[in-house]
């Protein structure tokens, strides 16, 4: 058994003071641990893009009709409510979850040794993007599913990915300069392939924002252009991110670049195809709900497709012992938890 030190009046105002420094300064972790909470945090913020899309499909978007209360004078649904209240109510649960696992992650980096600032600025960023993503889903809900106050809240989820998956990558990888592992072409041609996939996403807000599931069951204000149009465009979009793809691995396997670069594209390809075929299906069979599900989850992962691919073309070695400041760690954390 590992034995718990005992707590002096001492450590209990310290711990008061600057916990994450309290608990720094007692706690190691290994650095698989601070992968998997990276992971963990990375996963629930897809889950909760995933759930929020449930939501919406099922007409729940208005389950709860106000916020931060489930109906006016209860926080939880009550018995006259309907299951989309449940539902809506769900996922405003598993806000929390995703709240904890991001907690999770910041203390596991702010843990680590040695101390990697850039680790727990990530988490701290996905901690402020999670709070402003729950402020704006309020309004998203007192101001009936407006879908542009609904698009804004799923971009705002896109960039808790992209962060999370930051720093999950940023887990594996040490602090060290990045040296690119490709030239600029290759660059240039994934950057225009980060450029044109955020398009598909920003597009894609507004196919849902003029599509048939507005999110509820009442009137609910769309956003009036054509739906046909708007969802052709994001298939054009599409397909130049399909062959911005295969045009990067096709020049890869050429310059006989790196393996990792290769595989990242690889990867992306293959999800890049599951989801027009998804895409498909959904365009031709009218939306069924099941599907647009799916999709939303496939956008998920082309976003962390594409984001993995952009990170695969550096790599980062560890900072030697010798660059690391002068004053140590464990200096630094007992200055900040001492009592002042």
């Amino acid at each position: 058994m590992v034995r718990v030190p005992k707590l002096t009046p001492a450590d209990a105002v310290a711990a008061v003071r600057n916990p994450l420094a309290f608990i720094a300064d007692r706690w190691t972790p290994d650095p698989r641990t601070v992968r998997r909470a990276a992971l963990a945090a990375l996963v629930m913020s897809v889950v909760i893009v995933v759930t929020g899309g449930a939501v919406r499909l099922t007409g729940s978007g208005l389950g709860c009709p106000t916020w931060p209360e489930c109906t006016d004078g209860s926080l939880t649904p009550t018995t006259a409510l309907s299951y989309h209240s449940a539902i809506e109510f769900t996922n405003r649960m598993l806000t929390y979850v995703l709240c904890a696992a991001v907690g999770w992650a910041i203390i596991a980096a702010r843990s680590q040794k040695p101390y990697r600032r850039s680790l727990t600025r990530l988490g701290w960023a996905q901690f402020w993007l999670v709070m402003s993503n729950a402020i704006l889903g309020g309004v998203v809900v007192l101001v009936g599913l407006n879908p542009y106050t609904v698009a804004a809240h799923f971009l705002l989820a896109t960039a808790l990915i992209t962060v999370a998956a930051l720093m999950w990558q940023r887990t594996r990888e040490g602090d060290g300069e990045p040296r690119p592992l490709v030239g600029k072409a290759v660059q240039q041609l994934v950057w225009a392939l980060v450029t044109v996939s955020l398009l598909l996403i920003a597009v894609g807000t507004v196919v849902t924002g003029a599509g048939p599931h507005p999110g509820d069951s009442g009137e609910v204000e769309r956003i009036h252009v054509s739906w046909a149009g708007v969802a052709e465009l994001h298939a054009v979009l599409a397909w130049i991110v399909v062959s911005l793809t295969f045009a990067l691995w096709f020049f890869l396997r050429g310059i006989n670049a790196p393996q990792g670069p290769r595989d990242r594209t690889r990867d992306l390809f293959l999800i890049l195809l599951g989801q027009g075929v998804i895409g498909y299906v959904q365009y031709f069979t009218h939306l069924p709900t099941v599907l647009v599900g799916f999709h939303m989850f496939g956008s998920c992962l082309v976003w962390i497709g594409v984001l993995r691919v952009l990170l695969s073309l550096r790599e980062r070695a560890d900072v030697p012992a010798a660059d690391l400041p002068a004053q140590s760690y464990d200096a630094v954390s007992a200055s900040m938890a001492a009592p002042k």
